[in-house]
């Protein structure tokens, strides 16, 4: 059997588009750079779609806004609509947002806002950690519910929020919201820097009614390996790597973040 086709879909300003498709192929799936100036209807040849980072038109108006108005990204929400899976990543969170595909209807409810942090503002870098919540998402249906997960974030825009009060929290309630960031005693949290961003409800990716279109903010796609992961986590990564290669495993297997593109593929070989 044929692997599944995954369009990598790169606007200007995106780039992390390379390390995507790694991502994905090493996962089993087939993936290519489907670019912006590909005709639209193109987007029917693939079985799934990914947004990845960077700063789509250099994050005019606000991250991700100027992305989402393209003919290109009307063409994937009829893909969403008919079932296909799609994931963004930060910058392709932030397009999925401002195009109302998450969390649906095509309406705008959410924001992911700037960064609100103690004593600075702007642009963050991190290892952060996730909790598995249980969720009807394609891309955490086959992962333990309570499980965490270390991935780095890097954004300036990465809170999400509402102008309707209550919504986030609606949101956790219905189980849309497959990953929220947690303190050391695996809970979310509001504290920084765990909750690097300040987003409600700590908050890190939300999904549709349907569970085929998630927005997250951390960066599965950066730590491919158990050798990408910082040596200063805590439990229970903490000298994963060093422990590994004790092991004579080598520091070449998965990092736990793999596990959302695996249940990815899981998803597409069992459609």
């Amino acid at each position: 059997m044929s692997a599944a086709r995954i369009a990598v879909l790169q606007f200007p300003g995106v780039n992390c588009e390379a390390e995507t498709v790694r991502a994905l192929e090493r996962a089993g799936l087939a993936a290519e750079v489907f670019r912006w100036t590909r005709p639209a209807d193109e987007l029917a040849r693939f079985d799934g779609f990914v947004l990845p980072g960077g700063w789509s038109y250099q994050d005019r108006v606000r991250a991700g806004a100027l992305a989402a108005k393209l003919p290109l990204v009307e063409a994937l929400a009829e893909q969403a609509a008919a079932g296909r899976p799609v994931l963004g990543i930060c910058n392709g969170a932030q397009v999925l947002v401002e195009a109302g595909l998450v969390p649906g209807d095509g309406a705008i409810e959410l924001a992911l806002a700037r960064n609100r942090m103690p004593q600075r503002s702007g642009y963050l870098a991190r290892w952060v950690t996730c909790r598995i919540e249980a969720s009807d998402c394609v891309f955490t249906r086959g992962l333990a519910v309570g499980a965490r997960i270390a991935m780095p974030v890097a954004h300036g825009e990465g809170r999400f929020t509402s102008a309707r009060r209550g919504a986030i929290a609606a949101l956790v309630a219905q189980g849309r919201t497959p990953l929220r960031y947690v303190g050391p005693d695996g809970e979310p949290t509001d504290a920084y820097p765990y909750n690097p961003n300040g987003a409600e409800c700590a908050v890190a990716a939300v999904c549709n009614t349907a569970g085929n279109v998630l927005a997250m903010m951390p960066h599965p796609e950066r730590v491919l390996e158990i050798g990408a992961m910082a040596r200063d986590l805590p439990d229970p990564w903490a000298n994963v790597a060093d422990e590994a290669r004790e092991r004579g495993q080598g520091a070449h297997g998965d990092a736990p973040a793999m596990a959302l593109m695996r249940s990815l593929a899981l998803h597409l070989q069992e459609a």
